[in-house]
């Protein structure tokens, strides 16, 4: 925020909002015993002398509830991808046919599922971590506003409820999103 210039709630909620997208993205990454393409969206790949996304050298597609197909584009890098897909730490192991990655997906013990709970748990945790840093830089910017007279101290208390409502409210949004995940990861 710029000196002199009035805080506005909807810049931070905005920031907040990213930290749950951010949320949604890493769940989409944990595995729950069902294929997904966004399982592998995390895999690097050493490929051409750089480490770049799986996406950049293959399509990845879902034929079937318990299989991923990856279509890898140049055969150089057929080593690589399968290399990277079984390092990631996904527990997965892809079949190579070709240029193409047949990866089955085992299902899920119930300690694994435990685990990937505990995992979700973390992601959320870092995420509620980011919406209160966001709640702290704006009351901080509030606070100094009001002691710059930009705004009065019926704004300043106007503006400081309006960033605590926003926190809940994010705070909310991404406890739903875990018991959403947990929900998904404990079904059999």
């Amino acid at each position: 925020m710029a000196s002199g210039e009035k805080p506005v709630v909807a810049t931070y909620a905005s920031r907040m909002d990213k930290a749950v997208a951010a949320l949604k993205e890493e769940f989409s990454s944990l595995r729950t015993g069902r294929a997904s393409a966004g399982l592998l969206d995390q895999v690097m790949v050493e490929a051409y002398g750089n480490t770049v996304p799986l996406n950049t050298v293959a399509s990845v597609s879902v034929p079937e509830p318990r299989s991923i197909s990856v279509n890898i584009w140049d055969k150089g890098v057929v080593v690589s991808v399968e290399k990277a897909i079984r390092s990631a730490g996904l527990g997965l192991n892809p079949v190579v046919e070709g240029t193409n990655l047949r990866i089955p997906i085992p299902p899920l013990t119930e300690e694994r599922r435990k685990d990937l709970a505990k995992i979700a748990g973390k992601y959320a945790e870092q995420q509620k971590i980011a919406v209160r840093n966001v709640r702290r830089d704006g009351m901080d910017d509030v606070k100094k506003a009001q002691k710059d007279s930009v705004i009065t101290e019926d704004e300043q208390k106007k503006l400081e409820a309006g960033l605590q409502k926003a926190t809940d409210e994010h705070v909310a949004k991404i406890d739903e999103a875990l018991k959403i995940k947990e929900q998904e990861i404990m079904q059999v």
